[in-house]
């Protein structure tokens, strides 16, 4: 159920960026700042820069992640994008 969640965020991110509308044109202030405090966190805790997030990163720079990093994680992929980490704050409202 969370990925189908997830799912659904990332397509409606994606079709607001492919439409023209960035991520702030269409969140309020509070979120905006939120998912740019996430994107700034997600950097550097991605120390090998290569986009993704595992599981032994996140406990390094951002525990909440990797306290609910099974979850989001649903494909068992072993790590974590900045663009699901931003599908969730933008499902939750901020």
């Amino acid at each position: 159920m969370i990925n189908k969640r997830m799912t659904s965020c990332a397509m409606a991110l994606t079709l607001s960026l492919l439409t023209g509308l960035s991520s702030s044109q269409t969140v309020d202030a509070a979120t905006q700042a939120r998912l740019t405090e996430i994107e700034t966190r997600f950097k550097a805790a991605d120390k090998n820069a290569d986009g993704k997030l595992t599981l032994e990163e996140a406990k390094d720079g951002m525990p909440r992640v990797a306290d609910a990093f099974g979850h989001i994680d649903a494909e068992k992929k072993g790590y974590v994008t900045l663009e699901q980490l931003k599908a969730i704050v933008l499902k939750n409202g901020g």
